[in-house]
């Protein structure tokens, strides 16, 4: 999990664009493969952005103003998903921890993500509990900065436990619209190496939520944007082969 280290704390020949096949037009997931395939991508590369934006600076919460700090001069307004307790090595939705006294304007994602679990029978947004590891972290991270735009996820450890909160910045979201071309080249892979996923399925919407159009013809896929190209090719399993920018 190296990658996530700052942030622990059948047509031959087919185009689509951003516009013509947008998130908001795509039908619900109904699997958590769907989901990681959808938001994996362009997940992890908002990451990427998020931790230059924080640097190594340490975090503090305030729950009561729903925000997260980093060192003295980074607020960002924060919604809470859930908590892990590292003794039980289980995960509680933010919305079934009664305890907490948390606000509904701070769990309103969680709330948001228990409701298209349920619509779309997906136990792990819509159970309240179950049994975790790392990976999950992460992966309940990516799902739901994916689903509801957000700039980054963040997994604050506090000893016996860990809070899984998203964030929302302009300054982030800014860094992230810059020309990271190449950035492509690390994300990808990487994604394909921790998540189980139709490799040809999740880079094709990563290219599209990055702004790319792309055309394919049989097992290869080209992606273009301001006159840069990504090229990728699959096997019959739709296995990534070959990657180039």
């Amino acid at each position: 999990m190296g990658f996530f280290n700052k942030i622990f704390g059948q047509n031959d020949k087919t185009e689509q664009t951003n516009e013509t096949q947008s998130q908001q037009n795509l039908a619900p997931c109904k699997t958590e493969q769907e989901l990681i395939e959808r938001y994996g991508g362009i997940a992890m590369d908002k990451q990427l952005s998020f931790g230059d934006f924080i640097g190594n600076n340490n975090w503090n919460i305030n729950i009561a103003n729903g925000e997260i700090s980093f060192g003295t001069d980074i607020v960002l307004p924060m919604q809470v998903l859930g908590t892990i307790s590292h003794s039980s090595q289980t995960w509680l939705w933010a919305w079934a921890n009664t305890k907490s006294g948390l606000s509904e304007n701070v769990i309103k994602q969680a709330l948001q993500l228990k409701k298209y679990g349920e619509e779309n029978k997906i136990d792990l947004l819509k159970n309240d509990t179950f049994d975790f590891t790392k990976e999950d972290l992460h992966l309940i991270g990516i799902i739901a900065s994916g689903i509801h735009n957000s700039s980054g996820y963040y997994i604050c450890d506090y000893g016996q436990g860990a809070m899984v909160v998203t964030i929302k910045s302009e300054k982030v979201d800014k860094i992230n619209k810059e020309d990271n071309h190449h950035r492509i080249l690390t994300v990808f892979p990487q994604l394909i190496s921790q998540f189980e996923m139709n490799h040809n399925y999740a880079l094709t919407n990563y290219l599209i939520a990055k702004g790319y159009t792309i055309s394919e013809n049989g097992t290869k896929l080209i992606a273009t944007k301001n006159g840069q190209t990504i090229t990728a090719e699959f096997d019959e399993l739709s296995r990534l082969t070959k990657l180039n920018g």
